[in-house]
């Protein structure tokens, strides 16, 4: 009988990003490795549980939820987090970052200072910039500046982000150009907390580190995972929580490794390399949609 594989979600480590599993087994996610899984006929995905803890009841959740989890555990998970504004205590310094994901794309955010850029990689920053630092409600209040004065998003979704990563421009010049041009615009805004201490623009670009230059170009990603089905083919780029896979002559497929918690998995064996999941190829409409 197959081993089987219950994956805790893909988290971004100080030599690289890495698969965790349920039991504390980590897999390097190393480029040009060659990467396949099946859900075996049969599977049910269930609730992976809030803090570290098992869901009670081992509840269904669908296949295509990123989040994972059961209301319940949805709802526990969210209670002590920062990034959902539950905390308004905390004592540690924050930074305030603008971080670029493609032309027209930017958003304003705070992360942990003792975090460096890890916010930044989970999120699939193709560049950022930190903006200052200080007090966490110092932070929060200059992240609401930038959504009123300047109408800077605090979220950019992932499919947005997945469709123009075939068309980032070229230089890293262009790529920093609108992250300078923001970072100048919000330093000049009155009414900033003067408790957070601005920093000068230094736009870091992480094209290299994800491996999204010169690779197979995505040309879709995949949007749910289904009992009896399977993915093998080369990485050639993680991004995010996502993972590049070059499937076959077409290029390769985006899958979110959100997708992949609560789901049993089993090794896709020898099988050639392609997808049997559902996959949305990018510029088409989603579902339901006229």
């Amino acid at each position: 009988m197959a081993q089987v594989w219950k994956c805790a979600g893909l988290r971004w480590m100080a030599d690289g990003p890495v698969l965790v599993w349920s039991g504390g087994r980590r897999s390097a996610l190393v480029r040009g490795k060659r990467i396949g899984f099946a859900v075996p006929e049969g599977g049910v995905r269930t609730c992976a549980g809030a803090r570290g803890n098992g869901c009670p009841v081992r509840a269904v959740v669908p296949g295509r939820s990123t989040g994972g989890r059961c209301e319940e555990c949805a709802r526990l998970e969210r209670a002590h987090s920062v990034a959902a504004d539950k905390v308004a205590d905390d004592p540690r310094p924050y930074r305030v970052y603008l971080a670029w994901f493609g032309p027209g794309m930017v958003k304003v955010g705070i992360t942990a200072v003792e975090r460096g850029p890890a916010r930044l990689l989970e999120q699939g920053a193709v560049c950022f910039s930190w903006l200052g630092t200080g007090p966490l409600m110092a932070a929060r209040r200059t992240e609401e500046l930038l959504r009123a004065a300047l109408r800077v998003p605090d979220r950019v979704p992932y499919a947005e982000k997945r469709a123009v990563r075939a068309v980032l421009p070229q230089s890293e010049a262009e790529r920093a150009a609108e992250l300078r041009e923001l970072h100048a615009r919000a330093v000049a805004l009155p009414g900033r907390p003067e408790s957070l201490r601005v920093e000068p623009c230094r736009v870091v670009d992480q094209l290299g580190v994800f491996g999204l230059a010169g690779g197979p170009e995505a040309f879709g990603e995949v949007v749910e995972l289904v009992p009896g089905g399977a993915v093998r083919g080369e990485l050639v780029a993680v991004a995010g929580p996502d993972l590049h896979l070059a499937v076959g002559g077409r290029g390769a497929v985006a899958l979110d490794t959100r997708l992949m918690t609560g789901w049993e998995l089993v090794p896709a064996g020898t099988a050639a390399d392609g997808c049997g999941f559902p996959v949305r190829e990018f510029g088409r409409p989603p579902e339901g949609l006229f």
